[in-house]
């Protein structure tokens, strides 16, 4: 297989054609067009500071359908206690932000440049990109901590960073969105590349050649852009 060479124009090969990896092309440029053909697609990209521009279409996919959640029993008594408070796309700059600074269990620096920052919150303007945030009640009123982002597109969202400042933070904000997701009509979750975390929550692989299949039938689904608006 052949690494592609992208030019100005924002198209991309048959991502069928990415190496074993999931690696299909680099260069390209991080512009609206090209990201929204990208994940329509189901190809993101993923680099680190200083690296081309690497876009990746993985096989397996990691997916997650919103009525296969599985929530254990120790974060379901967590809700209960009602200790956090969601909103969506309230904060959208302040988590992508929080999400390029969190350290990975994995020891690695952070994959959200400067200029992915600036693209996704570009997004985020247009409506495309969104944002789940988790806050607590403290002394001086609330604070942010945890949250996630994504990109959503017809009736798939795209998850792409998460972060926590304190225990389970994330894990609600997650799970929130997914119960939300299902309500409004929303078919899956990408979650690109498999994770235990992930796992644990009712996420299983499912060849590329089937995650396309899905894609294709659920990217032009209408939803309602204002339920993002709504206050968990």
């Amino acid at each position: 297989m052949a690494i592609f060479l992208l030019d100005k124009d924002p198209v991309f090969p048959p991502p069928t054609l990415a190496e074993g990896n999931g690696l299909l092309a680099i260069g390209g440029d991080l512009s609206p067009e090209r990201l929204l053909e990208a994940y329509s697609r189901g190809i993101f990209p993923w680099f680190s500071p200083g690296d081309p521009l690497l876009w990746w279409s993985t096989d397996p996919r990691l997916v997650l359908k919103p009525e296969e959640l599985h929530v254990p029993g120790s974060l379901k008594k967590v809700m209960k206690r009602g200790q956090f408070k969601i909103t969506y796309d309230r904060m959208f700059s302040e988590v992508i932000a929080a999400c390029a600074r969190a350290k990975r269990p994995e020891g690695e620096g952070t994959w959200i440049t400067r200029e992915m920052k600036i693209a996704y919150i570009r997004l985020h303007k247009m409506g495309y990109a969104h944002s789940v945030e988790a806050w607590k009640v403290v002394e001086e009123g609330v604070r942010l901590v945890g949250g996630l982002y994504g990109v959503a597109l017809g009736g798939c969202f795209f998850g792409e960073s998460m972060f926590h400042e304190c225990p389970d933070a994330s894990k609600v904000a997650f799970v929130t969105l997914v119960r939300d997701l299902q309500t409004w009509g929303f078919s899956i979750i990408d979650c690109q590349m498999t994770t235990r975390h992930l796992l644990r929550f009712g996420a299983r692989e499912m060849s590329r050649s089937a995650f396309l299949r899905i894609l294709e039938e659920v990217v032009d689904k209408p939803v309602s852009k204002e339920s993002w608006q709504i206050v968990a």
